[in-house]
């Protein structure tokens, strides 16, 4: 079984920043990416940004690209989402998530994840 453990949401201030963490444990085999999904009450989850295990390629929604950064750090295990510029309408509970097999072609869609986080809230005043 997988474990992912989210940390770092909080309240901020337009304009300023959040880093986001998702540590993962347990029997990780076959890690294809991690992604970061949002979800604001009332709305769907949409996709935020992930990146592959294995080689590190990104891919960052449109709406926040130029803003927010994803990484991962192998050796931990850990995906860094870092939020730079945020506004109120980032505001919504964030979810860290690992996607099986390796070979998946898209990492954009939520359905194709197996393991969730909690989430974490991240909440931006104007």
């Amino acid at each position: 079984q997988v474990q992912l453990l989210e940390s770092g949401g909080g309240l901020v201030q337009a304009g300023g920043s959040l880093r986001l963490s998702c540590a993962a444990s347990g029997r990780i085999f076959g890690a294809n990416a991690m992604a970061w999904f949002r979800q604001a009450p009332g709305k769907e989850r949409e996709f935020v940004a992930a990146i592959r295990w294995a080689t590190g390629i990104t891919d960052i929604a449109e709406s926040v690209k130029g803003r927010f950064t994803i990484s991962i750090d192998n050796g931990k295990n850990t995906v860094t989402l870092q939020m730079n510029n945020l506004q109120p309408g980032n505001t919504s509970v964030y979810y860290c998530a690992l996607q099986t097999p390796v070979g998946r072609p898209t990492m954009r869609i939520s359905g194709t994840y197996d393991y969730w986080g909690q989430g974490t809230q991240v909440t931006v005043s104007s």
